[in-house]
Formats: structure tokens, sequence, C-alpha cells
């Protein structure tokens, strides 16, 4: 724990104080390389308009040769099909694939729509993130430099005032980006491709095998892949896309439950190679092992606390000294936790918005909700490593109200036009804060 404290308190520090790593960004609408933009749907009548209609507002050129957006309808049983046809009747650069058949999941389709994009570049966006209008311009710009392997842009949550829970992740997330990813990336370590809201070179991915369609989170799967294999992964804080967090504890359980086993997994199968590739140094190789490794802070926070109970009742501890441990633990817990507390405090005020503070206490209770659901979740995926049973993808639930306009509780957030006028306020809000933090 002391180890994770020292990592996250040298990646604030460094993003607070230190000058920012030069990137490609001022290339952003003169490197315009091919694109081939992927979106994995699986029942997303209540989002699939929006995310169409923000692609069709972006400023990158829209002509063949430059732009061609697959939309993969995979095996869902609601509108989404319907949806995907009558936006490609009006705009020639969407191509929806229809799949029917076959190994269903992201990364299945993924790799599947991978074999028909024409694109240099694969960008890769979740069905209910809506990019900004430049956000094309800004990844693309990255892959101007021939080591960059993938780039990742920041997300944003747009449904913020939804509920309690919404707030905290929306501090979660920019500590997440605004000082992690960033730190990341300009002390030259493992930046993490989130799977969406990001790209991918195309002759890396076939380089190191294409995606793996067994992995829950082929996301965190291909940066060790490609770190592996020399390939840099870039962070671009100012290519900004908006998502809908979860907005009940439910939702945000499968969620993380999806992470931890997923996460853990990528551990057993990439530490050895992290270990061993040439291409990293032993920076590079102990900040990895400290990312793979983070979920399995839980389960040893849980058991400290046990054994402190246990210790109390045997009489072998006294009250004070319990308290004082508990306080201490939690302490070290905030610190060395994913997004760590002092992170997230630095991230509200670099994007301006110092009144978010305030929430910060209130985090506590995220952070015991997510260590009690990371530990539940390691133990289903270490009993189904020794039962042999797989364990089952969940998709996370949508909020919007499914009518094509995409509204959410009311508000308009997709549509460009007369119906865009809630997004666009996002837009304004996350710019700003996008060119406080870059």
């Amino acid at each position: 724990m002391v180890a994770y404290a020292l990592r996250h308190l040298l990646f604030a520090f460094h993003r607070l104080f230190w000058p920012r790593r030069i990137n490609c960004t001022d290339l952003a609408g003169f490197h315009l390389p091919s694109l081939s933009i992927l979106i994995p749907m699986h029942n997303e009548e209540a989002v699939a308009a929006d995310v169409l209609e923000a692609l069709a507002e972006t400023d990158y050129p829209h002509q063949a040769g430059f732009l061609e957006v697959i939309p993969i309808n995979d095996h869902s049983t609601d509108r989404t099909g319907e949806i995907l046809s009558q936006y490609a009747r009006q705009y020639p650069w969407i191509k929806p694939l229809h799949r029917r058949e076959g190994r269903r999941g992201k990364a299945a389709a993924l790799q599947e729509a991978t074999q028909i994009a024409q694109g240099e570049i694969l960008i890769i966006f979740d069905a209910d993130y809506i990019p900004g209008k430049s956000l094309l311009k800004f990844l693309t710009a990255s892959f101007a430099d021939p080591a960059i392997g993938a780039v990742m842009g920041r997300v944003v949550p747009h449904n913020v005032e939804a509920s309690l829970l919404t707030r905290l992740l929306d501090l979660e997330r920019a500590g997440g980006y605004q000082i992690n990813q960033q730190a990341r990336h300009d002390l030259g370590l493992i930046v993490q491709y989130g799977g969406t809201a990001g790209g991918v070179r195309r002759t890396a991915l076939d380089a190191i095998g294409g995606w793996n369609t067994h992995s829950l989170t082929e996301d965190t799967d291909l940066t060790l892949r490609l770190a592996i294999q020399g390939w840099k992964v870039a962070y671009i804080n100012r290519a900004e896309c908006y998502e809908e967090v979860p907005e009940t504890w439910e939702a945000r359980r499968r969620q993380i439950e999806r992470w931890a086993i997923g996460h853990t997994e990528c551990l057993h199968r990439h530490l050895v190679p992290l270990l061993r590739s040439p291409y990293l140094d032993w920076k590079t190789k102990l900040d990895g092992i400290l990312l793979l490794g983070v979920y399995w802070t839980a389960p040893l926070i849980v058991i400290g606390w046990l054994a402190s109970v246990v210790l109390f009742f045997t009489g072998n501890s006294y009250l004070l000294m319990l308290a004082s441990l508990f306080l201490a633990a939690t302490c070290c817990n905030a610190l060395g936790n994913f997004a760590s507390f002092f992170e997230m405090g630095s991230s509200a005020m670099l994007d301006g918005v110092q009144r978010r503070v305030r929430l910060l206490p209130l985090n506590l209770a995220n952070f015991v909700f997510s260590t009690m659901t990371v530990s539940i979740a390691l133990g289903k995926y270490y009993a189904s490593r020794v039962w042999g049973h797989s364990l089952a993808w969940n998709k996370t639930q949508r909020y919007r109200n499914g009518n094509g306009n995409g509204s959410d509780q009311g508000t308009p957030i997709g549509n460009g036009g007369a119906n865009g006028r809630g997004l666009n306020v996002v837009r304004a809000k996350t710019a700003s804060q996008g060119a406080n933090g870059s």
C-alpha cells in the first residue's frame, strides 16, 4: 500500500508541477490518416442515434478515403439494427455490420469489423459515448509518430447531475484521466488504452495478433500486448469524449466486477511476458506490475480489517490502537487506491471546478463499496478458475429514454440541430476544462 501511495503522489506532483511532455496535438487537422470508426452495439436503441449524430458533426473529412463508420449490431433484439440501417441510408460513410452468428461480445464484434475496415487507424467508441467535435483530429494527430500504437482520449461524464453516485464518479474519472493518465504519459510509463474514445494503429494491431476475443477487458489486454511488443500508447487530455456513467449502485457493482475480473485475468496472462520484454526499462516494468496488480489491494484491505476485528475480540488488541490502525489504513487506502483522493482533488483544481472538492469525504463510501465489490469479484474469478467455469460479460445499463432523440431525463444531448442544445452546453463546459488541464 505504501508503494501505491508513493506512486500516486508522484503522479499528482508531477502533473501539478512538472512541464508537459511534447505531443503531436499541434498537427491536429494536418495529419489526416484514413479512419475506420468501430462502434459495438448490443440492444442500444436508447443511445445508437446519439453517437452517430455526434460523428456527423465532427470536423474530420467525411468523404471517401478519409472516414468510414462501422456500427456493429451484435445480436441485438431491439430496434438497434433498424436505427443503424436508417442512418446508413442517410449517410454513405455509415456502413453497418449486422452480426447474427458467431461469438457474442465486444471483442468478437471488433474482430469481425476489423476484417472489413479499410482505415489505417481504428477508432473505437462504446455506444453510449458522444465524441466532441474535434476529437478525431486530436486523436489521429498522435499517429504521426510511427512509434505510437494506440492513443487514448479523456472521458468526461455528461450525466453528472443524475445522482450522488454520478457526481462521485465524475471526480473519480477526473482524477484517473487528468492526473493519472496524463502523468503516466509524461513519465513515459504505460498509458492505459481504455477501450473507447481512443484508437489503435491497424499495423500495430495486426503485429500483436488482433483483438483477444476471450477477454472481458479487451482494452487492458491490448494495452499490455502493445507495451510488451515495444509499441507506445499516448494520452491526449484535450481529446474529450462524453460518457454516460452508471446512475445506480447496482449498475456500478456490475461494472466494477467486470473490470476487476478482466483486469486480473490480464495479470495472470501478461505478467511474465511483461517482465521478460526487451523493450521496457525497469521503471516501466515496475509500474506495469503495480498497474496489473491494483485490484489485488482490495482483498488485502478486507483481510486487514477482518484481522483487526479478530485481534480485538480475542483480547490481543486495544480499542484506541484498533481505531488508530483503522484510520491509518483508510488514509493509506485513499492514497493508494486506483483513483486516489489527492489525484481527484488536484484534478478539480486543474479543471477550475474547486467546489467539487467538497464531495471528497463522500468518496469514502464509494471507496468502501468498490473495495467490497472487487473482493467479491475476485472471489468469483478464482473460484471459476478452480472449478473451470466461464464468467459472462455484463452490459452496462443505459439510462436515456430510447426514443432516438438522445434525451437524458428530458434534456436533449445528442443531435446537432435544435435537439443538440444540451450537448452543446456540455461541450462548452468541458472545452474550458480541457484548456485548463492540457
